[in-house]
């Protein structure tokens, strides 16, 4: 066994026990975590909802990095024109390369509005990369020139280290909002109670689906 043996493989995320470590210290969450929350909505939680899509972490920074006219490329295959609602996790890392940054925010798309929201909880510090990326999509997505940017109001993360966290409470509280209301306007804040259990709540989910998995090859 390897010294960061794979806990969990699912779709195309493959959790490993480094990861689970991650998610019981007080630590930032990586790319591969979040893109395997987003697995887990787009393949579960939300499997029979076609009008949410949810773009991985990978996905979303070759859209920050690439050029307008490669943007099919990437969500063509996505048939991005049915869907209604667009969530995308938006870090500060500007290179395709080296995936990292400092800091994780949420920016979400509404067809229905024709309006990009952004959720930042640390006082708007992605709100730069965040722009951006949203000009750069409403050539794709809006029927606007520029497509209206909207700095949601968010709560504020207590730490430094919790803004990824923050952005798997926003997306649970704003996709079950959208499914029920078909907008985004009047989501409301997440509770920092949900915040709070959210590493916990993962990680029993990670374990759990294991579990399914290990039963069904039995």
């Amino acid at each position: 066994m390897g010294a960061d043996p794979v806990v969990l493989s699912f779709y195309d995320s493959v959790i490993r026990q480094s990861d689970v470590d991650i998610l019981e210290g007080p630590h930032w969450l990586t790319d591969n975590l979040i893109g395997f929350y987003f697995e887990y909505l787009s393949n579960v939680a939300y499997k029979d909802e076609s009008r949410l899509l949810f773009i991985g972490p990978e996905v979303t920074q070759c859209l920050k990095v690439s050029r307008c006219q490669e943007l099919g490329v990437f969500l063509d295959p996505l048939q991005v024109e049915k869907r209604t609602f667009i969530f995308l996790p938006v870090n500060d890392c500007t290179q395709v390369e080296s995936p990292g940054g400092t800091h994780w925010s949420l920016l979400v798309f509404c067809k229905n509005e024709d309006t990009f929201f952004h959720f930042d909880s640390s006082s708007g510090s992605n709100y730069g990369h965040a722009k951006q990326l949203a000009s750069k999509l409403s050539k794709y997505l809006s029927t606007s020139e520029e497509g209206v940017f909207v700095q949601a109001d968010t709560l504020q993360q207590k730490n430094g280290y919790d803004c990824g966290i923050h952005v798997l409470s926003n997306v649970d509280l704003i996709a079950e909002y959208c499914a029920k209301y078909n907008r985004v306007e009047g989501c409301g804040l997440v509770k920092q109670a949900e915040v709070t259990k959210k590493r916990i709540e993962v990680l029993n989910l990670i374990f759990h689906l294991k579990e399914e998995l290990v039963s069904l090859l039995k």
